[in-house]
């Protein structure tokens, strides 16, 4: 289980504090040092089922300052993923990938739900 996460982030806290508590064998990995590379994220993408938008981190500084919101819409899917892997504050965060799901935010009851047998 990978867990990519910004460690200053509130939202990355309570989903480390809750791993922590019910999932503890995980690798973090700091989502601003160690971006994502376009090759993980595509598999991510993929694996997923979800629509790009949601590997997007919307509310981020980043996002706004480059204005995605009005950009995205006319870029391909291979072009918002090599944009992703520019920076790893561009990606939604947390992001919680396991052999057999990706998860991306931290919604407490979708986490137990998935991950708690």
């Amino acid at each position: 289980m990978l867990f990519l996460c910004y460690p200053k982030c509130t939202t990355c806290k309570k989903a480390e504090k809750w791993l922590k508590e019910n999932h503890p064998e995980y690798e973090m990995r700091d989502i601003k040092e160690q971006n994502p590379g376009y090759e993980e994220l595509k598999e991510w993408y993929e694996r997923s089922g979800l629509d790009i938008k949601k590997f997007f981190n919307t509310s981020g500084n980043l996002y706004k300052e480059q204005g995605l919101k009005d950009k995205l819409p006319s870029m391909s899917d291979e072009d918002k993923l090599k944009l992703l892997a520019t920076n790893g504050m561009l990606v939604k965060r947390p992001l919680l990938i396991t052999d057999e799901m990706v998860l991306i935010g931290f919604k407490e009851e979708e986490w137990e739900s998935k991950l708690i047998k």
